[in-house]
């Protein structure tokens, strides 16, 4: 490396005669050189800086000396073979700077480059016979390769799994969109002003025309729907909902108010049910946060803080306990990794962790289960859970029973079938809102509004191939009235 004042020979670096390593006058210097002789460092006479011979070199050195400050030709700033420096200088030729074999980052053919390099003189450092091997780092990737992807937690750390960062080593393409899968679509030049009129006319008078109700909402999707609310009480001075109490009664009645809400509302209202009173309804709130998205989480989150004057995560943590709590503590706070791409290295490792924190143990690491299964994408989870099969011969969902009892236990197992399979997950949750004597409505409604417009197809298929039964069918063997009516509008059809 060239400073300045110290112009390199020629030759440059390694440089010839007078150079590094050094000839006659060279460094270590012979007569004169460093340490000094006669007129070296310590100085003798002529003190320091030092005369002719002494450090540092010769004429255009530092200090200057013919011609003082600013300094002369060679000085600083420098003039031709000053700095920046010429042919053997810095910056560096083609090659590049470090020029050390091994080093970090490889250049293209490695470091210690041939001619045109820095050193880029001919003569520089010579290459060995065979070339420099080896080129970059050991086990790194050979020239023009990109970089392995970061391989995820510490060691010395792992119950906090860490991201794979840059493109994924072992990248699966993502999973192929199978377009809309709701069995409610926009109604086509649907007017909320017209609507409600129809709901006015409806409810106004003797009785109350329920099916003119039905068949409304029935063909309305959510974001067709809320505005009524708003344009009901534009247009009447009244509001929508309590005229709707006033009409309906039973399951009709909650249901009807529950599709009047916007998805994050009912969520909110939904999980404040499941919390307030003297049980709490954990199935609920495992389904609601397991089954939602980063965005939907934040938004009913803020607005049950809105409606409810309270933190969703502290009404969590005042009304459940130990590890179930911290599970639906980390669901809710909306942090979910939502990558598509899989690593799976990354999902290897993962696999062997779970596998550590229970089949593996005396006892169980439960964190170790709440951290992969709270943070993770739900691609990679899936990932993970082929892995673990093939690594134990043992399905995760089988592995979580033996290891673990009560809520956390029913907790973790919603987690993974949620994530697993979605639609499998909610087909089950249905039969057994309807399954054995009395029914589940709350339930019933909940998942009925809330899937209509997103997988609801795909819930009918998993339901018929599971049960052998269609959706449709059981809703109207278990559900009467205009409350099974209007299910049946939201089921969409028979299979």
């Amino acid at each position: 490396m060239s400073y300045p004042g110290y112009p390199q020979q020629g030759g440059g670096f390694p440089p010839q005669q007078g150079a590094y390593p050094p000839q006659a006058g060279g460094y270590p210097p012979q007569a004169g050189g460093y340490p000094p002789q006669a007129g070296g460092y310590p100085p003798q006479a002529g003190g320091y800086p030092p005369q002719a011979g002494g450090y540092p070199p010769q004429a255009g050195g530092y200090p200057p000396q013919a011609g003082g400050y600013p300094p002369q030709a060679g000085g600083y700033p420098p003039q031709a073979g000053g700095y920046p420096a010429q042919a053997g200088g810095y910056p560096a030729q083609a090659g590049g700077y470090p020029a050390q074999a091994g080093g970090y980052p490889p250049a293209a053919g490695g470091y210690l480059p041939a001619a045109g390099g820095y050193p880029s003189q001919p003569g520089g450092y010579p290459a060995p016979a065979g070339g420099f091997p080896p080129q970059g780092y050991p086990g790194g990737p050979a020239p023009g390769q990109p970089m392995p992807s970061y391989p995820g937690a510490p060691a010395n750390n792992p119950s906090m799994p860490g991201y794979g960062s840059g493109v994924p080593s072992n990248a699966k393409a993502p999973g192929i969109s199978k377009g809309f899968r709701g069995s409610l679509k926009d109604f086509p030049g649907a007017d909320p002003l017209r609507d409600v009129e129809v709901l006015r006319k409806a409810m106004k008078g003797f009785g109350t025309d329920e099916n003119a109700i039905i068949e409304l909402l029935g063909s309305r999707t959510n974001k067709q729907r809320v505005p009524m609310v708003a344009a009901y009480k534009t247009t009447y001075g009244k509001d929508l909902s309590h005229d709707l109490k006033s009409e309906l009664t039973g399951n009709f009645e909650k249901l009807v108010l529950a599709m009047m809400k916007s998805s994050a509302h009912f969520d909110a209202s939904e999980l404040r049910e499941a919390i307030k009173g003297a049980g709490t309804d954990e199935a609920c709130l495992i389904e609601i946060l397991s089954s939602r998205s980063n965005a939907e989480i934040h938004e009913f989150s803020r607005i049950y803080k809105a409606e409810y004057g309270k933190k969703l995560e502290d009404a969590i943590s005042s009304d459940t306990s130990g590890h179930f709590r911290r599970l639906l503590v980390s669901l809710c706070q909306g942090n979910r990794d939502e990558r598509e791409t899989v690593d799976v290295a990354l999902a290897k490792q993962d696999a062997q962790k779970l596998y550590a924190a229970g089949e593996n143990k005396v006892g169980t690491d439960e964190s170790q289960f709440n951290a992969v299964l709270c943070a993770r994408s739900k691609p990679h989870l899936r990932a993970v859970f082929q892995e673990y099969q093939q690594m134990c011969g043992r399905d995760i969902e089988k592995s979580i029973c033996r290891e673990m009892s009560g809520n956390v236990e029913s907790g973790m197992v919603a987690v993974v079938k949620c994530i697993k399979n979605t639609p499998a997950y909610f087909a089950e949750r249905l039969h057994k809102a309807m399954q054995g004597a009395g029914t589940k409505d709350t339930t019933l409604i909940r998942i009925m509004v809330t899937r209509s417009e997103v997988d609801m197809l795909d819930i009918r298929q998993a339901y018929v191939k599971t049960y052998g039964k269609s959706l449709y069918n059981h809703i109207s063997g278990d559900t009467s009235g205009d409350y099974k009516k209007l299910l049946l509008k939201l089921c969409g059809g028979n299979d």
